[in-house]
């Protein structure tokens, strides 16, 4: 398997199934683990609807689409973590459940890892002069990634535009030596930290970076992410990680 989507969903019934096709429809062999975080608007009754017709199972099971339901609302992180428990491919990459990321973006991730010899490649936004930048809305969620941004380069010396993009393509291995232990949204920025410092044996692993496409969603669309919240989380985490 060369690639594993980890798919994290909570309340994303409107864009669940179509965001899927999107998925399935990029040409590389995949498989999509989705872990349910106990969604409340059906999107958990559409996912049993998928194995009760065979078209996904559970855990441990072969198909290329698996399903996970948490017994808990524990947060995004959370399932991303489950997912990456399950995983068998090569490479793997967090896809949300809404619209606003293009999976057909994944090849272009996959064909600078192997071209720049990548330990992990990240899908920026927010690198100058790009198509996703020039129509991204210079709302507080613009300048807050664009502060993130900063922070990361003082403090982890690494030249990365989009520290918070979800797309982050890594080699399984790597993904699972990170240790990961985030819950919530934070978990980007624990991943994007440990990626920048030395690995456990001692090793710097190669970054790599591409601009991809962007349709963002605004609250009322049901975005879950909250500018000044989740920012000052996010910058706790950048702050913890460094200096942890």
């Amino acid at each position: 398997m060369h690639l594993s989507v980890l798919m994290p969903v909570y309340n994303e019934c409107a864009t669940l199934e179509e965001i899927l096709e999107r998925v399935l429809a990029v040409p590389v062999e995949k498989e999509i683990i989705v872990v349910d975080n106990c969604s409340t608007d059906g999107s958990r009754e559409l996912m049993q609807e998928w194995i009760a017709s065979g078209k996904a199972g559970t855990a441990g099971s072969d198909l290329t689409l698996r399903v996970i339901f948490q017994d808990q609302n524990r947060g995004k992180g959370s399932s991303v973590r489950r997912a990456l428990d399950e995983a068998r491919g090569e490479w793997v990459i967090i896809q949300d459940a809404d619209l606003e990321y293009d999976p057909r973006d994944f090849l272009k991730l996959l064909k600078t890892a192997k071209d720049q010899s990548c330990d992990a490649v990240f899908g920026s936004r927010l690198l100058p002069g790009t198509d996703a930048r020039k129509g991204m809305p210079k709302t507080s969620f613009y300048f807050g990634r664009l502060g993130l941004a900063w922070l990361f380069k003082v403090l982890f010396k690494t030249p990365l535009s989009d520290v918070a993009t979800c797309y982050k393509l890594m080699r399984r291995s790597v993904a699972r030596e990170l240790r990961l232990v985030s819950n919530g949204f934070d978990l980007d920025f624990e991943i994007a930290a440990k990626l920048a410092r030395q690995s456990p044996n001692g090793k710097k692993w190669k970054l790599g970076e591409v601009p991809i496409s962007y349709t963002p969603r605004t609250e009322l669309e049901g975005k879950k992410i909250h500018a000044v919240r989740d920012g000052w989380r996010a910058v706790r985490a950048l702050l913890k990680y460094r200096f942890s």
